[in-house]
Parts: structure tokens; sequence; C-alpha cells
């Protein structure tokens, strides 16, 4: 096995001066600690989308890719893990994504490229995040004053409001508790969503099922593609490299025993969802199958107790979600505004960070708020960067590290993935640009109806 380029362009020693390794990326957690954040990374709400997912693919394709995903993603940040596992026992130790693009490929326009598309998942996520908790905090609202006169954005801007004050955690290692509690509520939520289908499923009041196709073969084909698209996305998580920083060095090994303690999550939460959403509402099955449990006309499909805690659950893990994805925006704007000569908590460093972490709130509850039809960018958003980042850039470094032989298995295991989800990913995008375009028509500014 060869070794990897021996450069010193992001060397050991500059963690010392670096703030945004300092203040935000402390390495002081354990393995469990990065299963916890790994987790509220991958295992949302949006795991109520699967269902919408195999609408789109059918039961047997449905299994295939939501099997496949799962298998080439916990193998790319393996490998992953392991490249930045090798660079760390040759004196480069990289806790940002784009340094270690920008050293193992040892091209300058790398480290702007993956820059870009990290910036613009990390952001999405946030103003997706707060867009959702919203809608959750209007979904009780009106559940309990059918009258009131509250618009989404009002919900916005309370969420908003809660996450400037959370976003003052100060490193990434003082979310392990939070990402903890996070972790449980993914489950719980799962548990009551998957226990309400099961039960309508073996009711006398189960609605009809039909698990048909699109009737035309180019829908099929665009609704196939956008599909493998969301499920692309929905085990995406774009900052693997940042959450391995967060582990006490040396990191060998630890960050494995976190991944199977996530998709030991994911493998309960993922299929779960997928099956008993599906089973019960077929072809019906909405974009979050808590839609379908709670209709627009008629009575809810489930006890309102089940309901409501469930969307309870499902708006606190948002929080944690929002916070884990703003990270690497707070190391970046720490690593530009703060002093390593002073304290954490001195006033040097404190104000800068209440107002930059404000600002960036802000502007994150402002785009929720002004686009409430972000589902459809973030499709976008998820095909042309989830793809690239956790489907594609993890082999790429692995075998520009490694260089496995052109007749290796791994090597030729690497290129296929590559190969075939980049033309996936094309594909998705294109479908995805083709939903935004047919919906244009719909889109509103600062509306209280979000399009699905």
């Amino acid at each position: 096995m060869a070794d990897p380029p021996r450069s010193e362009i992001f060397p050991s020693s500059r963690l010392d001066n670096d703030a945004g390794a300092l203040f935000v990326l402390q390495s002081k957690g354990e393995w469990w600690h990065a299963g916890f954040h790994l987790t509220t990374a991958i295992v949302g709400p949006t795991i109520l989308t699967l269902p919408y997912a195999f609408r789109g693919l059918g039961w047997w394709l449905g299994f295939v890719c939501l099997t496949t995903m799962g298998l080439v993603t916990f193998y790319a940040y393996y490998l992953m893990s392991k490249v930045l596992d090798h660079c760390e026992k040759s004196g480069r130790r990289h806790i940002r994504f784009r340094e270690l693009a920008a050293d193992v490929l040892g091209s300058g326009w790398m480290f702007y490229v993956v820059i870009f598309i990290q910036t613009a998942i990390n952001a999405g996520i946030g103003i997706g995040a707060i867009l959702l908790a919203g809608q959750c905090l209007e979904i009780m609202y009106s559940s309990l004053f059918p009258q009131g006169t509250l618009k989404l954005y009002e919900f916005i801007a309370i969420v908003t409001a809660v996450m400037v004050v959370l976003s003052q955690l100060p490193s990434f290692h003082s979310l392990r508790h939070i990402n903890c509690v996070s972790l449980l509520l993914s489950l719980g939520y799962t548990f009551l969503v998957v226990a309400a289908c099961i039960n309508l499923g073996l009711s006398t009041h189960a609605p009809k099922r039909e698990y048909s196709l699109e009737p035309s073969d180019s829908g099929r084909v665009f609704s196939a593609f956008t599909s493998i698209s969301i499920i692309a996305a929905i085990f995406g998580n774009g900052i693997l490299p940042e959450i391995q920083a967060t582990l006490a060095p040396p990191a060998t090994g630890k960050m494995l025993k976190g991944l199977l303690l996530c998709y030991s999550v994911i493998f309960f939460t993922f299929y779960s969802a997928a099956i008993s959403g599906y089973w019960v509402f077929g072809n019906s099955s909405s974009s979050n199958i808590l839609k379908n449990l709670m209709p627009d006309q008629g009575p809810t499909l489930a006890p309102i107790v089940v309901i409501g805690l469930a969307v309870i659950f499902v708006l606190l893990q948002l929080f944690a979600i929002g916070l884990v994805y703003s990270q690497v925006a707070y190391e970046i704007m720490e690593k530009k505004s703060a002093d390593t000569t002073k304290g954490m908590f001195s006033r040097r460093n404190l104000v800068p960070r209440l107002i930059l972490r404000t600002l960036y709130m802000a502007f994150c509850g402002f785009m929720a708020a002004m686009l409430p039809f972000f589902g459809d960018i973030n499709a976008v958003v998820g095909a042309i960067g989830f793809i690239p980042l956790d489907f594609v850039l993890p082999m790429l470094l692995y075998n520009m590290t490694y260089k496995p032989t052109k007749k290796s298995f791994t090597y030729w295991i690497n290129m296929t993935i590559m190969v075939v989800f980049t033309c996936a990913g094309l594909m998705g995008a294109f479908s995805s640009v083709r939903k935004l375009v047919l919906d244009a028509n719909k889109f509103k500014l600062f509306s209280s109806d979000v399009v699905d």
C-alpha cells in the first residue's frame, strides 16, 4: 500500500493558531459522541419522506435503492475515515473537508469547489430546518386554535429566535448531549409514526392501497431519478471530516465505531418508516407521511396524542440538526474573527461570536420565511451537493491516497461507484430542476402555504 503524498500545506502546528480548530472543532470527544453527531446529521425528519421515495420506485426497486445507498454511504464514510486516519499518522491531521480534498488531490481549485458545495449544503439544511420547525409550530397552533391568525413566517421568527440562543453553544463538542437526545428523538417519532401506520393499516378505516407507478415511461424515469436523489440526500451528511475532528486524537478506529452506532439507528428507522408508510398509503404517499396521517379534509387517521408527540419530537430534533450543520459556518467565521491568545469566553471573542452567529441565524430565518418553497430548491442542492461529497469524492480520495492497483477489486468498485453516482447525480439534478420549473407558478414569497 503506497503512502499518501507528503504535503505540508496543512502542517499540524497550524492548529495552535487556528481559532476555528481551538474554539469550534475541539478534539475532545469519544467514539460514541461521533456516533451521536453522525446520527443527528443523517437520521432526521427527512426519513418521513421515504414512503414518497418508494412511490416513485415501487417495492422491489425501492428496497434495492435504499439498501444500495446505505451500503455505499457506509463504505464511503469508512473510506474517508481511513484517509483521514492515514493523513493523521503521516503528521497531517485534517479537521476540515476542504483541507483534506485540497491536500490529497493536490489542486487548489478543489479547495474552493468543496467549500462552495459544503457551504451550500449546510446553509440549505439550516434554512430547511428552520422552515420545517416553523411548520411544526404552525401545525400545533392550528390544532389548538383553528381560527388563529398567526402566519407561518411568524412561527419561523420564533424558531429563529430560539436558534440564535442555542447557536451560542461554543463548540461542536458541546453539542454531544443535545445530539444524544436527538438520537432518542429520532427513534421516538419513528416508533410513533410506524405504530400509527401499522394500526391504521390493520384497521377497518385503512385507505385503499395502490402501488402502481407512473403510466408513461418518461414519467416513471423522472420519478425514479427524483426518488433516487431523495434517498441519496437523506443518507448524505457532507461534514464527516468535521465530525471526526471532534474526536480526541488519535482518532484511528473510533470513527468506525461511531458509524456502526449511527447505521444501527439508520437500519431501524429508515426501513420501518419506508415500509410502514408505503404499505398503508401506496402511491398516495405524501412527501411527509405525517401529512397523510393528518389529511386536510376529514378527521386525523391516528390518535391526536400520537401525532402531537411525533410533531413535538420532530420539532425538537430540528433544533439539533440546525445546530450541527451550522458548525462549518461557525468555524469559518471564528477562524477569521477570533483571537487564539484570548480565552474562548473573553470579551474579545465573545462579542464577535454573538454578533456573527446571530446574523447567520437571522439570515437563515429570513430565507426560510421568504422561500417557503425551499424544498424544491433543496432537492437541487441535494443532487449537486450530497452526491459529489458523499458518493464520489470519498472513493476518489481513497484511490488517490492509497493508490490501489488498477487490477484490484477495490479500485474497480470505487471507480464503478463514482461513475454510477455521477450519472445518477446528473439525472437527479435534471429531475429536480424540472420539478422546480413545474412548481414555479405556485411559488409566493412569505406565503403560509408550503409547496410540497
